[in-house]
């Protein structure tokens, strides 16, 4: 079986018994990058080999992979943080083994927007997720897209583009459209803001921005 595993998106008590378990069970840990997983198998005591799996090498693996599920291996699948397959590597090795009848089996846990969007005070019997945006070519016609939506959305962002980002909402939804940013979730240095677009772009044009942050928007 694939064992689909969430972990801690910061703070490493974020992850359950059942998870530990599971990583402890498996033959294989496939890792976004060995030295974070590393991190978190050491804190637990958990000595399961691993192997590297990331955007640069998932299309070559995945036969292989799924081949060694079939062939009576357990394999668990983490991110760096969070779910697997929600903005990071895991779609492809899903898709691989569910093609070939391999059982699939993805555990509940961490991911960044849902205590986000809660933390927004936004609607959030309907959502829209866009994860990361296009960083080049068609970012202004998802924002266009996203802006004429009436329930909330949430985008992904990185710190060198945030401020861009908020530039471009308030261009394509209005300065006046309320917003909040989470940044550092679950770690020690947690914020969440909220405001207007305007006032978003007023506080972080202050601030030295750093960690990776989760947007939400107020719908149309």
């Amino acid at each position: 079986m694939l064992y689909i595993i969430p972990t801690p998106i910061g703070n490493l008590e974020d992850i359950t018994l059942r998870a530990i378990r599971f990583l402890k069970e498996a033959d294989l840990i496939l890792a976004e990058d060995t030295r974070t997983t590393g991190n978190l198998l050491k804190h637990y005591g958990i000595e399961t080999k691993m192997q590297p799996f990331h955007l640069h090498n998932e299309h070559r693996t995945v036969a292989r992979l799924a081949e060694r599920i079939s062939n009576g291996e357990k394999i668990a699948l983490v991110s760096d943080a969070g779910t697997p397959g929600i903005s990071d590597p895991g779609f492809l090795l899903v898709r691989e083994c569910i093609n070939n009848g391999i059982a699939v089996e993805c555990l509940p846990g961490a991911t960044a927007f849902v205590p986000a969007l809660i933390n927004s005070g936004f609607p959030c019997e309907k959502f829209y997720f866009g994860g990361f945006l296009p960083q080049k070519k068609g970012k202004q016609t998802m924002l266009k897209f996203l802006a004429a939506l009436d329930c909330t959305f949430i985008i992904y962002e990185s710190p060198h583009r945030l401020l861009k980002t908020l530039a471009q909402l308030a261009e394509f939804a209005g300065a006046d459209r309320y917003a909040s940013v989470s940044r550092e979730l679950t770690k020690i240095y947690e914020e969440t803001t909220r405001g207007t677009i305007s006032e978003m772009i007023a506080y972080y044009s202050q601030k030295t921005i750093k960690g990776e942050l989760v947007i939400v928007v107020a719908g149309k």
